[in-house]
């Protein structure tokens, strides 16, 4: 069958391409901008890319069109496909369609963390030799590869409250059909598709009720937007960190900590990754692995080679005595922990914040009020406002604050305050121009 794909270049749509690929089909795609890396892997597995959205792209005709989430109405192809009705669908459709409804699905859910957690939980699988298949948002550096079908009945996806497509507005994650499920933790986010929080909590109640009787769900006890969703209804056990699993730090980081399973030790995580949030992200994981057979102190053996993921806290390098982190955070409470876990780990050292306000969310001015609050384990923070930014940013000028709208000014101004033995953190959810990069080779000639 010859599948194309729009919108391929995408993490996830990139991630169906390489799956549709090693089920044998052929596989072509397009995307608005075909760059690397997400290019490259496609080529280096022969998947044909074209680069925009004209309709050459339909010869010859294919006998499916999978539809990336940002596809819209209007968009030349996506018209194409609707007048001369060729057969379509959903990038998470078509994976239930032709994987998902085979297999023990692992689905890792949450505003925060997901990604991590479903690194950690494919690791510990394939640590143990159960070979899962998975689907991840992101690159785990353990296998350097974001999707991979498998050998075994196992599946670990990380399952995205984002919309399907143009044509399906539930939840990606409600085609996922999970025998085990983690929720890590729900706050409001996505605030270009969702109005308020209670919009966010029905399609996870939809997702629970597709829990089979017999699965699993992991949840943190005590979060009261998870509760919520509890109380309109669970059919299948239930195990919360907080309760059944706990654990308990050896150090201030994280990077050393006790695991228990109903009061009884398990065994010490001793890793490479700090903070609470990832503490979290592993109990979940050990307690996922633990659902489909892998004893605790295996997986907790499996943590200590667990390498994280690109773009998580991920140390890019040194220059000028200037330690340079990419991490995506981008909500208030996921750049609180970030810096909650360096400060732990670098202690009175600086540390320098540079974040892009990209997120929709953030757009909309939802997280005005806290964000400031989640930048203060920051020494002095550079923030970049983009051109389409709409609500005032006259609360983040304080003195330990700096407010800029010209990427040349702000990296200059970033170069001129950074010294040496400074931690200089950048955080955004998209490319941030390159920057990264950037300051990397101008401090090596500072």
């Amino acid at each position: 069958m010859h599948i194309h794909i729009l919108g391929i270049c995408g993490t996830f749509m990139g991630g169906i391409a390489a799956l549709a690929k090693a089920l044998g089909h052929k596989v072509t795609g397009s995307d608005q901008q075909v760059y690397p890396p997400m290019s490259t892997q496609l080529e280096a597995l022969g998947i044909e890319l074209h680069t925009g959205y004209d309709i050459q792209q339909f010869e010859p005709r294919p006998d499916m069109v999978v539809v990336g989430n940002a596809m819209s109405r209007g968009n030349p192809a996506v018209e194409y496909v609707l007048d001369n009705k060729l057969p379509y669908t959903s990038g998470p459709q078509w994976l239930l369609d032709n994987l998902l409804k085979d297999r023990w699905v692992l689905a890792v859910s949450g505003t925060h963390g997901k990604t991590t957690c479903s690194s950690m939980l494919a690791w510990i699988l394939e640590y143990c030799d159960m070979k899962p298949g998975f689907l991840i948002g992101g690159v785990p550096e353990n296998f350097g590869i974001s999707a991979r079908l498998g050998d075994s009945p196992f599946f670990v996806i990380e399952a995205d409250e984002y919309d399907t497509a143009f044509f399906d507005k539930r939840s990606k994650f409600v085609h996922y059909r999970p025998n085990t499920l983690v929720i890590n933790n729900l706050e409001f986010d996505h605030a270009d598709i969702f109005d308020t929080i209670h919009d966010i909590q029905r399609q996870f109640h939809h997702l629970l009720r597709m829990v089979p009787s017999n699965g699993l769900v992991l949840t943190p006890q005590g979060n009261n937007n998870v509760d919520a969703v509890l109380t309109q209804g669970l059919w299948c056990a239930n195990e919360q960190i907080g309760r059944e699993w706990t654990s308990k730090h050896k150090n201030d980081a994280g990077s050393e900590f006790d695991v228990y399973f109903n009061g009884e030790l398990q065994g010490t995580v001793n890793w490479e990754l700090i903070g609470q949030h990832n503490v979290d992200n592993a109990l979940m994981a050990i307690a996922a692995a633990r659902n489909v057979g892998v004893k605790p102190d295996f997986a907790i053996e499996a943590l200590a080679t667990f390498k994280s993921v690109k773009r998580r806290m991920e140390m890019l390098g040194e220059a000028s005595g200037v330690t340079l982190y990419d991490d995506f955070a981008h909500h208030p409470t996921a750049i609180q922990t970030t810096l909650d876990g360096l400060r732990a780990k670098v202690g009175s050292e600086r540390i320098v914040a540079l974040l892009e306000l990209r997120s929709n969310t953030m757009k909309s001015g939802y997280h005005k009020d806290t964000l400031v609050d989640s930048l203060a384990k920051a020494d002095h923070t550079f923030i970049f406002k983009p051109g389409d930014q709409d609500w005032s940013l006259a609360s983040l000028n304080q003195e330990a604050n700096e407010v800029f709208n010209d990427m040349t000014l702000l990296k200059q101004a970033v170069k001129d305050y950074v010294q040496q033995g400074d931690h200089l953190l950048i955080m955004s959810n998209g490319g941030f121009g390159g920057i990264h990069k950037q300051l990397l080779n101008e401090l090596q000639e500072k």
